[in-house]
């Protein structure tokens, strides 16, 4: 099995999420790697939360340089996919390209992850419908309209899909999808001990 994930996001993705997942994944032996509509230094931002606004806010964040194009992405390379949030989807979820990649993941019953507005990804490229899905609050009503179910729990998993509120529910999101990745390990694991 392959110790890839391919992360995705571009410029406006929430910087704190991408680092958070790009050192949680290198920390657990994986190797992530960033992909962009294009290979260059992304503009990621912070997204906050502050007395006297009615949603969040947000500041210029960290750069960081994708690794490979949407183009350039074989999804047999990788073990799961995860879309970062950010105001990145936003148009990132108009991308025939991504919407493709997405599909080919789920079909192939490899993990799909999102976190935040990644999650718009997700309703674009259909996998809303039938399934309960946690996001921003102010994404239920995609959700909803997609076909879906809006959870309140800080993460979701249903099936393959594992979904996360904010970067605020980092913990809870990332034990879930380390506890999923790992029984998919342990069980090749186990499979290739009786093959030989």
């Amino acid at each position: 099995m392959s110790k890839k994930i391919l992360v995705v996001t571009g410029d406006a993705g929430e910087s704190y999420e991408t680092l958070y997942a790009y050192h949680r994944f290198l920390e657990a032996g994986y190797e992530p790697v960033i992909a962009a509509p294009s290979k260059r230094w992304l503009n990621l931002v912070i997204h906050d939360f502050e007395p006297g606004w009615d949603t969040y806010i947000e500041r210029p964040g960290y750069k960081m340089e994708s690794q490979l194009t949407f183009e350039e992405v074989v999804v047999g390379d990788y073990e799961a996919i995860l879309i970062i949030g950010g105001r990145a989807p936003e148009y990132l979820r108009n991308n025939a390209r991504l919407l493709s990649i997405v599909k080919d993941f789920h079909a192939a019953g490899k993990w799909v992850l999102a976190i935040c507005h990644g999650i718009q990804v997700l309703i674009s490229a259909g996998l809303a419908k039938g399934n309960c899905l946690t996001a921003y609050e102010h994404i239920r009503y995609e959700i909803e309209a997609g076909g879906g179910t809006y959870s309140t729990e800080q993460a979701v998993r249903d099936g393959r899909i594992i979904t996360g509120q904010t970067w605020q529910s980092h913990p809870e999101f990332y034990r879930e999808v380390f506890a999923c990745l790992g029984a998919a390990q342990e069980s090749e694991r186990v499979a290739a001990s009786f093959a030989d």
